[in-house]
């Protein structure tokens, strides 16, 4: 198996068409190889500032003194976003997920399509753990394919989270395999329940990447040209994180344990310096229903298709 990589960089994301394949050359996914592959293993460890950096990361700390956000920014009353499963000890280089048996594509090709996370019991602030990493399925759109990685992650006292990452590859579909199921969510035709606005600062990817996504897309601005875009833009894991903490903040008294599962459709980008407005819809039986927009863009979609399970 050859993993084909132009830049080094997981997760790249770019505005090009992909490459032209030459004809003649065989489909760089087997599907049925792929998930029928050993799964991987990784071990994880983490401690409070890795947390307190990422809190950072999505915007925590503002106004810096406020009770309410040193519950994430202090150690002494610290708890733990459950969104940070999506880089804790690393977890987030999706290039080695994408490096299984059955799969060659070229990361300039690759879109971080969704993320779900599921949560068996709160994060502890300080932990060790092992994720068993596998490819779950691989979904043929036609044009694209949909590669759909499983992270399970326990540590000595059982399961702690569960992941799954939604990878879209451009001109990697035509395979032969199947659609695969829609996760759309229709946005309720009432007025939301809750609308907060979240303002991101011009350094917030700066900051973000220190976490452990070094795609030069969100800091260089000649590569974001090159990919596109007319300067860097924010991760998509950061507006993640960043509606995350909205919702526990304006929806669950401020209480991450609450949280339970979250998952979302990455529908837009979001330029640094920009203001998310994030729409909420009580749903009823622990469910809020999400929408995310770009301010500044007339209300460009960010994350769409986005719910949160509670208790």
């Amino acid at each position: 198996m050859r993993l084909t990589v132009r830049t080094a960089v997981p997760g790249f994301t770019t505005a090009r068409p992909p490459p032209p394949r030459p004809e003649g050359m065989d489909m760089p996914i087997d599907a049925a190889r792929a998930v029928a592959a050993e799964p991987r293993t990784a071990e994880l460890a983490w401690d409070h500032k890795d947390v307190l950096l990422y809190h950072l990361g999505v915007g925590a700390g503002r106004p810096a003194t406020d009770a309410e956000e040193l519950r994430y920014t202090l150690e002494s009353r610290l708890q733990v976003l459950p969104s940070f499963s999506t880089v804790a000890g690393g977890a987030m280089a999706l290039a080695g997920g994408l490096a299984a048996p059955g799969i060659e594509v070229d990361l300039a090709t690759v879109l971080h399509g969704g993320q779900r996370i599921e949560l068996h019991r709160p994060i502890p602030v300080t932990g060790r753990a092992t994720a068993i990493g596998r490819v779950e399925a691989v979904h043929d759109k036609g044009k694209a394919a949909v590669i759909v990685l499983r992270s399970d992650v326990h540590d000595d006292e059982g399961p702690l989270w569960s992941a799954s990452t939604r990878i879209f590859v451009r001109g990697e579909g035509g395979f032969g395999g199947e659609r695969g199921p829609s996760d759309r969510l229709e946005a309720p035709e009432r007025e939301p329940d809750r609308t907060v606005e979240r303002a991101t600062r011009e350094d917030q990817a700066l900051l973000y990447r220190l976490c452990g996504d070094w795609n030069p897309l969100h800091a260089d601005p000649e590569f974001a040209e090159l990919a596109g875009f007319d300067r860097p833009i924010l991760h998509g894991l950061c507006s993640y994180g960043i509606v995350l903490k909205a919702v526990v903040d304006a929806a669950l008294g401020g209480d991450a344990t609450r949280v339970r599962a979250y998952s979302t459709r990455f529908a837009g980008i979001l330029f640094p310096g920009e203001t998310m407005r994030i729409r909420m819809w009580n749903e009823g039986e622990g469910r809020i229903q999400v929408l995310a927009t770009s301010v500044e863009r007339d209300h460009a979609p960010v994350l769409a298709d986005t719910l949160i399970e509670h208790t």
